[in-house]
């Protein structure tokens, strides 16, 4: 069938269509209600059915002879470490960890927080609470103890899983001075923390309290998995919201499983026993969906990488890793290219692997500048497919879908809805828009399966969050157009949620933090433009009356208060000191035309703005400090 054709089913026959993919998976109990409303009044899938994560990516592969094919490939330019792993002996790893958990009476239902760098055992825990039923929230792992403690608090876990470092290039984070002070400042206290102490660094273990990962493992019994129902929360990911409250997005498990078995094939075009590479982590969802369970569902060896792009040692290292393990599909952020693009234009590293293995590339996290996607495309010889998903959505909601026919993808586009996405552009009394013409980016309810559920014990707030906007649909968050060809373009957030190098951050979060400042009176974030990190926040301040601190002591003390609370992920590093901010007469900061202004776009002076000199305040401080690609 053709992609329209199979596409059109999606949405006509959702049912149907959805109850046919469900049967690529291997159910405890085959449900016989597929789509169907909660007492909330939110949709949920396959509410009857039975079936558990970590056997799909784990026992089932190896009841059908796969069992000492590579499921996971380590790779860690950092230490100098590779190890690969068989999916018999993944299997034997997270049934021992189960059965610690188990053993610390970790049941289904309890929550575990995962803390961890990008090493197997991070991988394994994630199975683990899976296989008992316990609900994971990993965090990632350069998130400050601030962030770490709200998350604790939010998820309440019963156990903690970390290690005892993680690596920057080529430093050590030590990761359990961070744990402690985010226990000490969190509410809740876990029952005890599970610490893998990797080699190089030793760890002061509180008795009783922090538990050796080796030690607990040498004497496990392993577990079997247990029956979950489809709508059991697989895990709880943080992403931020416009208020600097995280938001817990919670997963099932039936529906994210349906839905990522299908995107292997229909999106990605891989087959078992492929190499699939996604160059992310696993505290973000790229991690959780394309690193984890979507490869190991599928049957293919999935690469975990613990390196960066540049610099470990070289920007050639991406395309070592593709050479080297014979990658057929790889998965990145743009921010990653543009690095590697930065230091090396004419793509001489690369000349030196053999890519013959590659089939096709995928870049999301943010926006792909065409430049950018045109350099790849030129350099590789490789499709490049630019695709657009959400923390939320789990999976991708635009890309270019797998048919009879051969589309292709445009520069600068995300391309064409996946099945089950009806999406449309709306304007803000949430009419349909023409094309070329650019709204609010929304999908028609019901989802498809594997999208968010529901927000952590705050139904309201997914609700008022998501759903409030426009009958009937769920809001993005982002702002688009459809062009004349149907393709679909995504142009950026239409809240103060800003995308660092594929990292959700909330401005409004940032902004907390600046006004703690015993100096600043008030003060405001935006995001700009950054040509390797698609944007980066930069803080407008205005001072107290009777302060004389500097621009340069303020801009100081700014950075280690964000890279305190938030984590050097913020990528804060510019404060700039005015008069005054520019407001409606309402008292409304006016961050938008600010965001205009710091990127070179033409913008309108609002009629309801009280000073309209301050605007060219903020644009001659910018310029004067070269703090946007527009000013350089």
């Amino acid at each position: 069938m053709s992609y329209k054709e199979i596409y059109h089913r999606s949405i006509q026959d959702r049912e149907g269509f959805w109850r046919e993919q469900a049967q690529e998976l291997s159910w405890y109990q085959f449900p016989n209600t597929i789509l169907s409303k909660n007492e909330n009044g939110l949709y949920r899938w396959f509410e009857d059915g039975m079936l558990n994560m970590s056997y799909l990516c784990l026992d089932f592969h190896i009841e059908q002879g796969r069992g000492e094919q590579v499921a996971i490939i380590y790779d860690s330019p950092a230490t100098g470490n590779v190890q690969k792993f068989t999916y018999n002996q993944v299997k034997t790893q997270v049934a021992k960890l189960a059965g610690v958990l188990s053993s610390l009476q970790v049941v289904k239902g309890d929550t575990v927080v995962i803390y961890m760098p990008m090493i197997p055992e991070a991988v394994i825990a994630m199975l683990a609470c899976a296989r008992i039923g316990a609900t994971h929230s990993v965090v990632f792992g350069g998130f400050a103890p601030h962030e770490l403690a709200i998350r604790i608090d939010d998820a309440k876990p019963k156990i903690i899983i970390s290690a005892n470092y993680g690596i920057e290039f080529d430093k050590r984070i030590e990761y359990k001075p961070l744990l402690d002070r985010a226990i000490d400042e969190s509410s809740h206290k876990p029952q005890n923390t599970i610490i893998v102490e990797r080699e190089g660094m030793t760890i002061d273990y509180k008795d009783n309290y922090d538990l050796p990962y080796n030690q607990l493992m040498s004497n496990a019994k392993e577990a079997e998995p247990v029956e979950v129902n489809s709508t059991h929360p697989l895990y709880i990911l943080y992403t931020s919201g416009t208020t600097g409250k995280p938001k817990g997005i919670v997963r099932d498990t039936g529906g994210y499983a349906t839905a990522l078995k299908f995107s292997m094939s229909h999106i990605y075009n891989a087959n078992p026993g492929d190499t699939f590479w996604s160059a992310s982590d696993v505290g973000w969802v790229v991690g959780h969906s394309y690193i984890v369970y979507g490869p190991l569902i599928h049957g293919c060896t999935t690469v975990l990488f613990e390196g960066k792009p540049i610099r470990t040692p070289d920007a050639g290292t991406f395309w070592r890793v593709i050479a080297e393990y014979k990658v057929n599909t790889f998965f990145t952020a743009p921010t990653a290219i543009r690095a590697i693009k930065k230091e090396d234009p004419d793509g001489e590293l690369m000349k030196k692997y053999n890519l013959s293995s590659l089939n096709l590339i995928f870049l999301a996290g943010e926006r792909c500048d065409p430049a950018t996607f045109e350099w790849l495309g030129e350099k590789t010889k490789k499709p490049v497919i630019d695709h657009w998903w959400q923390t939320e959505s789990g999976w991708p909601m635009l890309g270019i879908q797998y048919g009879d026919e051969k589309l292709s993808a445009k520069s600068g586009s995300s391309n064409f809805p996946i099945c089950g996405y009806e999406i449309d552009i709306l304007d803000d009394d949430g009419n349909k828009l023409d094309r070329k013409e650019e709204g609010f980016v929304s999908v028609k309810l019901p989802m498809p399966p594997g999208t968010l559920m529901d927000l952590w014990q705050d139904t309201e707030n997914f609700k008022s969050s998501y759903l409030s906007k426009f009958d009937g649909y769920y809001l993005s968050g982002d702002g688009g157009y459809i062009d004349e060809d149907g393709y679909y373009f995504i142009m950026g957030r239409i809240d103060d949620v800003i995308n660092v190098a594929g990292h959700r951050l909330s401005t409004g979060e940032m902004e907390e933090i600046l006004a703690a400042h015993p100096a600043i009176a008030e003060c405001a974030v935006i995001g700009v433009e950054d040509e390797l990190r698609g944007q980066r926040p930069i803080g407008f301040i205005v001072l107290k009356d009777g302060q004389d601190k500097t621009e340069n002591q303020l801009e100081e003390e700014t950075i280690a208060m964000v890279r305190e609370k938030i984590g050097a992920v913020a990528f804060y590093r510019n404060t700039i000191l005015v008069k005054r901010l520019p407001k409606t007469r309402s008292g409304k900061i006016l961050r938008k035309t600010m965001r205009l202004i710091a990127d070179g776009k033409p913008f309108a002076v609002p009629s309801t703005i009280d000073d309209p000199s301050i605007l060219e305040e903020i644009r001659e401080r910018m310029k004067d400090r070269k703090l946007s690609l527009a000013f350089e």
